[in-house]
């Protein structure tokens, strides 16, 4: 906790800039793609030369009403866009086409994961708007160039109102509106690449009061940890300002992730410095009922929903299914591997740990790294049938991430099979039994803990493909006299 936040509190607004699944751009027909060779995916259009008309794209207004019925927002019948104007030399035309007075999806919210014993709390929206992107500064030690390959890229908006009053709960919004993002395929949010960035306006104010403090914007943050990180320290800075007697300027910082704290860049800008006024060149934007009624048809159910299911159906913690949500791959494989099972939560629990272990440990997508997840929820029936322990299932799956071949296929192959029959198992009980006489005498003499000692020393005979349940019913009759 920042030192002074017994005394203030944290108020913290998230301008989070996504971009939209499309394979061209907003305006003009050049592609999309990451990675191509600096200023090979440009035109005239988004060059910003004289003389050339924007020409919207269609999809691209689609994923922005997608967004907004996934974030609970007004789809506005009518909205215009608005040249955003100042200069920078990532901005060719001096402008940036946007919307401010009039976007196409008005207020919303953003369900956050519910905490033990307590409500979701839900994030208010102010609007999510449509944007072109600027292009990108590149410096280097002999001097600075401009990559124009982002110039012109669609990107929805989502603004929130400052209703967040920590590091963790910015982290856990983030969290929350990358799930919906990637789930309603409106973008792939790969921060990464990005494709996901977050500005972050933070200010500080006595407990108890209403008005707010001045705020300063963090700029271009691109991973949860340093959202979260920027947070935690200028809320620190500003709280040692105040406290000695000092003023906040409102500025824009920069995050210096090697240093770990925000820098000035400039004074902050108001809306009126930008010169809003309506695009000339674009007609206003008219989105037909019919059209929300389309993508609405189309939405899937999204984390929130789907979050709050697996606790009332499948009896799963909050916490589980928040790991399963988190990626709708995930959700999906879990959902897919559980017919004919009875014990969701152990698959859940499966899918916790031995599935997002794959992934982790060969770093590769989850259908590459893990076996189809028909096999794993034919291994874990096997389990519930008593034919294998969890430890031969342990080692089935890992040898299924590698060969590729079925969970049937695999455990013949291995031996893994489990040993049920009693008179096999008796036998066995019977042989360690005779081999540890003192153990036997000290346990009849009342050390019950030695009745481990007894069932690992049957487990290690039988290559550990006896069934526990059957020789923990033998030893205990046998080792009673």
């Amino acid at each position: 906790m920042a030192i002074g936040l017994e005394k203030y509190e944290a108020v913290i607004g998230l301008e989070v800039h996504a971009q939209l699944l499309t394979r061209s751009k907003l305006f003009c027909g050049c592609s999309t793609a990451f990675g191509a060779p600096p200023n090979g995916n440009v035109c005239p259009v988004c060059m910003g030369m004289p003389g050339v008309l924007p020409v919207l794209n269609r999809q691209a207004v689609e994923l922005a009403v997608r967004a907004g019925i996934a974030a609970h927002s007004e789809i506005a019948p009518h909205s215009i866009f608005d040249r955003k104007s100042y200069f920078y030399p990532d901005l060719p035309k001096g402008y940036q086409i946007s919307q401010y007075e009039t976007p196409v999806c008005k207020g919303g919210y953003v369900e956050l994961p519910a905490k033990d014993g307590e409500e979701p709390k839900r994030i208010r929206l102010v609007r999510i708007h449509l944007e072109e992107d600027a292009g990108k500064n590149i410096h280097e030690a002999d001097g600075s160039l401009v990559d124009f390959n982002r110039s012109g890229v669609p990107l929805v908006e989502i603004v929130s109102e400052p209703d967040i009053r920590s590091a963790d709960e910015a982290g856990a919004y983030l969290r929350a509106l990358h799930a919906i993002l990637r789930y309603a395929d409106i973008s792939d949010a790969r921060m990464e690449e990005g494709s996901m960035r977050c500005d972050v306006n933070v200010s500080v104010r006595p407990r108890g009061t209403e008005k707010l403090g001045v705020k300063s914007e963090i700029k271009n943050l691109n991973s949860f940890r340093f959202v979260e990180k920027a947070i935690e320290f200028e809320v620190s800075r500003q709280i040692e300002i105040l406290e000695a007697g000092g003023k906040i300027a409102q500025e824009t910082h920069l995050w210096d992730p090697v240093r770990e704290e925000t820098r000035p860049m400039r004074s902050k800008e108001f809306a009126h410095d930008y010169r809003y006024f309506p695009e000339p060149d674009l007609p206003p934007l008219r989105i037909p009922p019919d059209l929300v009624e389309a993508v609405k048809s189309t939405m899937p159910e999204m984390p929130a929903e789907r979050r709050a299911r697996y606790v009332r159906d499948y009896t799963l913690s909050p916490y589980e299914a928040d790991v399963l949500v988190a990626e709708r791959e995930v959700a999906d494989y879990f959902e897919a591997a559980l017919p004919g099972l009875k014990n969701r939560k152990a698959a859940a629990n499966w899918v916790m740990t031995e599935v997002l272990r794959a992934i982790r440990e060969s770093a590769k997508p989850l259908a590459e790294a893990a076996p189809k997840p028909a096999e794993t929820g034919s291994l874990l029936r096997m389990v519930e049938a008593q034919k294998i322990s969890l430890n031969a299932a342990k080692t089935a799956f890992a040898a299924m991430c590698k060969s590729g071949k079925g969970a049937e296929a695999t455990v013949a192959e291995l031996g893994l099979a489990q040993v049920s029959d009693e008179a096999a198992i008796a036998e066995v009980c019977d042989k360690v039994i005779a081999a540890h006489p003192k153990e036997l005498a000290e346990y009849r003499g009342g050390r019950d803990k030695l009745f481990g000692f007894f069932v690992g020393q049957a487990m290690k005979a039988m290559g550990g493909k006896a069934n526990p349940k059957v020789i923990n019913e033998l030893l205990k009759k046998k080792l009673a006299g």
